[in-house]
């Protein structure tokens, strides 16, 4: 097991309850990612239509987490999305003040 899963593994009362905390864990920071590096501005059925189907995909996210380091990888993909967007916010806020003068 990789380090979080296996952390999170040895410190809960249960195995059950641990595999729902893995799942909820994979399941909100592959929200994060597709939401700062692939969403766009969809109607809310989409939306939920999209979430639906990331939800059924961390099925799987969650049985490999057992074996690889998913967990760690996607916090390292989430900080690296969260560093680019604010690099990118910032350097279009600097453009906007540079056209407005």
């Amino acid at each position: 097991m990789s380090g979080i899963t296996r952390y999170i593994y040895e410190n809960m009362p249960s195995y059950e309850s641990a595999g729902y905390v893995v799942f909820i864990l994979v399941f909100i920071l592959s929200a994060i990612v597709f939401k700062l590096g692939f969403a766009r501005e969809l109607p809310l059925l989409k939306n939920i239509i999209i979430y639906t189907f990331l939800l059924i995909g961390c099925i799987m996210l969650t049985f490999f987490a057992l074996f690889l380091p998913m967990v760690e990888g996607l916090i390292v993909a989430a900080l690296i999305l969260i560093v680019y967007k604010s690099r990118r916010w910032r350097e279009e806020r600097e453009e906007r003040k540079v056209s407005v003068k």
